[in-house]
């Protein structure tokens, strides 16, 4: 084995980032996946299709929060742009619209999971951190 697959499957030391770029410009990717993750509605949607296809209406009103029409079709959209979700129009009087997740899609769904429940197990410390947080700087902005 050369030296730098031996470097690759090593795991890191502690302390070590777990990803790491070659240049700044290279963010290994991360922009494009936070970007459309990172928005409030995407990640609603891939759990609400991850249970199966939705139609249009089915999808926004299982989507907690009230997400209107605009913007559940610019998120599905979006979605289907980048590969995670497949929009199926049948040719019906109105068009009956369907989205169902890729394979891509599905594949993300683990990723959602785990850090739902990675947030579940810390939301107590988070809880106990922010209030000593806001304990110590009770005139902070942040909130």
């Amino acid at each position: 084995m050369s030296v730098g697959h031996t470097a690759v499957t090593t795991p890191p030391a502690p302390g070590d980032p777990v990803i790491s770029c070659d240049t700044p410009q290279d963010e290994c990717g991360v922009r494009d996946v936070l970007d459309r993750l990172g928005d409030k509605w995407s990640v609603y949607v891939v759990v609400e299709l991850a249970a199966g296809v939705r139609r249009f209406k089915e999808l926004q009103r299982a989507v907690p929060g009230g997400i209107s029409q605009r913007m559940l079709t610019l998120t599905v959209r979006r979605l289907e742009r980048d590969g995670l979700v497949h929009r199926t129009v049948h040719p019906t009087i109105p068009p009956q619209v369907e989205y169902e997740l890729t394979e891509t899609g599905h594949s993300l769904t683990h990723l959602v999971k785990a850090l739902a429940d990675w947030s579940i197990a810390h939301r107590p410390a988070f809880t106990a951190s922010r209030a000593a947080w806001d304990a110590a700087h009770p005139d902070s902005e942040i909130r």
